[in-house]
């Protein structure tokens, strides 16, 4: 409700009183001394005038008792005063009214008040009667006090017009009160203006807000900065925010100095954020608790999210457990964060029971996950049509998760065009996945471009994408780099990509490393490596090694490297092999 009115048709007092001299106060209590003064004058000039039948002053000695709680002696004279039609006094003859709780007496006053005039009385029947569920009535009375000039008055009908979707009337109300310095004003204004997809026009109103304390606001002005990469000053308005007890600004502090490298500084914040009740803030304690290994601390904090109401801490127990191997407690943690809604907590729900081999169970998740935006889950379900032969839908999945940014989920769609023939849509699509950070995805871009263009363009591109591949760990990839290296004649750097490929695994690798070392003379060592490959299956490996053993007479061994070829092929290598393999057969048998 509004303050005392005491200026409203007041009367002109003479002023006779007289004081004695005191003693100067400290200088300590001077001005508190100094205003008890003045405020004993007018008190006894207000009850002179008043008891000689002044209605204005006895509006004014009401409105001074009022302030100072005294609402039994104040009664009379405010009754004095609006029985003699004074708005002022039938104003804050309401208030005490409502204060009392008799607040349709009060009503009373202030409609008899607001229809003399009274801005302030307008304002407080606009709020009596919304708080009735009488919303014309309230309009009304509120947009009297605003177009009145009333502060309040403009920013409870502002308030009012954005409950009734009328965007634009609040938006001038709330600006009105606004610029008046309404400091809640200002920081509505600016969360419509953001609302509205214009976080320029919202900023100022944020910081008008912010300038004059207003921790929400500040958090807003903290976010837009963040936002826009300016950090320091986002940090400042943070943690203004957060000392004026909004727990999320301190959360958000608390990510800004842990990606500043003070981790224990932004822990701190994270605590008070937490006791707060902020879950985000409990969530992030942790998962900086698991970092560190300590996995008690870590399921307390999530326990404390879940306790906040956050259901991730339910997901990220779920998390905790799953590390753990404790399958069946992270079921049933996915399985709380999912009832509640929780995305990722559907999706790693379904495949966990994917890979217990429960698909039908699984697609319901992934189904409920992918609608509420899930990418993964999207590209989830791809797989799970692909492989029950519904190729279309399969396709369809991939391109909504493709269309949110899946790099593996363009890696599917290019592969299908490619088997279609549809080669620049291949190409198109393997480069969005490359770009994405598929590592598969800029193998394939490197080898369509191989297989398909031509020009030294190309072949720079090429190049390129073989090599980011390869230095991401593709084996085929680091061979590929291997070739163009021994083509160009730089044999030391070949010999590195063909060892790094065949120390991963590569057969490929092996081979070739195995033929570099030979053509420079070191067969004990290019063996090792002939060997490796051939036991991974490499039919080549395997008939290099057999002519090798025939070369040394070693014709038994010769003849099990030949059969190892025929095997594995291909059907160039099982016709040398098998050839070879008869020739020493006649050999042995002579």
């Amino acid at each position: 409700m509004e303050e005392a009115d005491e200026h409203d048709d007041a009367g002109v007092l003479a002023d006779d009183t007289s004081e004695e001299p005191v003693e100067a106060p400290s200088r300590e209590g001077f001005e508190a001394a100094l205003a008890a003064r003045e405020e004993a004058a007018l008190e006894s000039r207000y009850r002179r005038a008043a008891e000689a039948g002044d209605p204005g002053a006895a509006s004014l000695l009401g409105s001074l008792l009022l302030r100072r709680g005294e609402l039994d002696e104040a009664e009379p004279h405010l009754r004095r005063a609006a029985g003699a039609g004074l708005r002022a006094g039938a104003n804050n003859l309401g208030m005490l009214l409502h204060q009392r709780g008799l607040r349709d007496e009060a009503a009373y006053w202030w409609r008899q008040a607001a229809v003399a005039g009274s801005a302030p009385a307008a304002h407080a029947l606009g709020l009596h009667l919304r708080d009735r569920g009488d919303e014309p009535g309230s309009e009304y009375w509120l947009r009297h006090a605003a177009e009145q000039g009333h502060v309040g008055g403009a920013f409870a009908l502002a308030e009012h017009l954005e409950l009734h979707h009328d965007p634009d009337a609040a938006e001038h109300w709330f600006r009105t009160a606004a610029e008046a310095g309404h400091r809640e004003a200002a920081y509505r204004l600016g969360r419509l203006r953001q609302a509205a997809g214009a976080p320029d026009d919202a900023e100022p109103w944020f910081r008008r807000a912010a300038a004059r304390s207003h921790a929400a606001a500040a958090l807003r002005l903290g976010e837009l900065l963040e936002g826009r990469g300016e950090s320091d000053e986002a940090g400042h308005w943070y943690r203004q925010a957060a000392q004026g007890g909004e727990p999320r600004a301190a959360t958000a502090l608390g990510f800004l100095l842990r990606d500043g490298g003070e981790g224990e500084a932004a822990a701190e914040w994270w605590r008070e954020a937490a006791r707060a009740g902020d879950g985000s803030a409990a969530n992030a304690l942790g998962a900086l608790a698991a970092d560190r290994g300590n996995r008690a601390e870590a399921e307390r904090w999530y326990r404390a999210a879940l306790d906040c109401g956050d259901h991730n801490g339910a997901f990220n127990l779920g998390l905790l457990c799953a590390e753990a191997g404790r399958m069946e407690s992270a079921e049933q943690w996915y399985r709380r964060a999912a009832y509640a809604g929780h995305r990722d907590a559907c999706n790693a729900l379904a495949v966990l029971l994917l890979e217990r081999g429960e698909r039908e169970g699984a697609e319901p998740w992934f189904s409920k996950a992918a609608e509420a935006g899930s990418v993964d889950a999207a590209f989830n379900l791809g797989i799970l049509h692909a492989r029950r032969g519904e190729e279309e839908s399969a396709l369809e999945w991939y391109a909504r998760a493709a269309a949110r940014g899946h790099a593996e989920a363009s890696l599917q769609l290019g592969s299908a065009r490619e088997k279609r023939g549809d080669l620049p849509g291949a190409e198109r699509r393997y480069r969005q996945a490359a770009r994405g950070g598929s590592v598969e995805g800029a193998f394939a871009l490197a080898s369509l471009l191989e297989r398909h263009t031509q020009g030294e363009g190309p072949a720079a591109e090429r190049d390129h994408w073989y090599a980011v591949a390869a230095e991401k760990g593709h084996r085929r990839a680091q061979v590929r780099m291997g070739v163009r290296a021994s083509e160009q004649g730089d044999l030391a750097q070949a010999a590195v990509w063909y060892r790094r490929a065949a120390e991963a695994g590569s057969r490929s690798g092996a081979f070739n490393l195995g033929l570099l070392l030979a053509r420079q003379g070191s067969e004990a060592e290019a063996m090792l490596w002939y060997i490796r490959a051939a036991d991974a299956g490499h039919g080549r490996a395997a008939l290099r090694l057999a002519l090798i053993a025939a070369r040394r007479g070693e014709l038994s061994q010769a003849r099990v490297w030949c059969e190892r070829a025929e095997s594995a092929g291909p059907k160039s290598v099982t016709e040398r092999a098998r050839a070879l393999r008869e020739s020493l057969a006649t050999g042995l048998t002579a």
